[in-house]
């Protein structure tokens, strides 16, 4: 007989969600879920859940009410360095993620990550439901964001350290 599922926050049972954001038809956009596909090959921890968005950012935003403790997010990141350059953001804070700016229209077509935690903040005010205490962005600089399939050279080179990046932080997010 199984009893009540845990909830989330309690000891031993964080849960981490890992969401691949991105558009595969729109060259380093398909970053995100790039990295979400080689990630399926790792050995990850049972509290882990990866999920390819792809461009579905108002379904991550209700999946985010589920009580997570984690959401980690991989996508390009435009932030001025070089292409392939990766980034490790820390948006656990709800006053991190643009609040002050005037708020864009809700299109499920064009979500981006800031949308999503934008609408996750307002769906968790409204529901009571709690956003994850920790949200993290592994983000990689684009070379390329022109229609067309696949990668360019500099964003491919950089998968493999933003799978060992993310493995790495689900696995220390595990043990918390």
């Amino acid at each position: 007989m199984n009893g009540p599922a845990p909830e989330a926050g309690t000891p031993g049972t964080a849960r981490t969600l890992v969401a691949g954001v991105g558009n595969i038809f729109l060259g380093d956009d398909g970053f995100g879920v790039e990295t979400l596909r080689r990630l399926t090959r790792e050995e990850l921890p049972a509290s882990v859940e990866l999920a390819d968005v792809g461009v579905r950012g108002v379904h991550l935003a209700y999946e985010l009410l589920e009580g997570w403790d984690t959401l980690v997010l991989v996508d390009v990141t435009a932030r001025g360095g070089p292409p392939g350059t990766l980034y490790l953001i820390d948006a656990s804070a709800a006053n991190d993620r643009g609040h002050g700016t005037e708020p864009a229209p809700l299109d499920g077509h064009r979500m981006t990550p800031d949308a999503v935690l934008a609408l996750l903040d307002t769906l968790c005010a409204g529901t009571g439901a709690a956003p994850p205490r920790r949200i993290l962005v592994v983000g990689c600089e684009p070379a390329c964001l022109d229609e067309g399939i696949g990668l360019s050279p500099q964003v491919a080179a950089a998968v493999p350290e933003a799978v060992r990046m993310v493995t790495e932080l689900v696995r220390q997010e595990a043990v918390v």
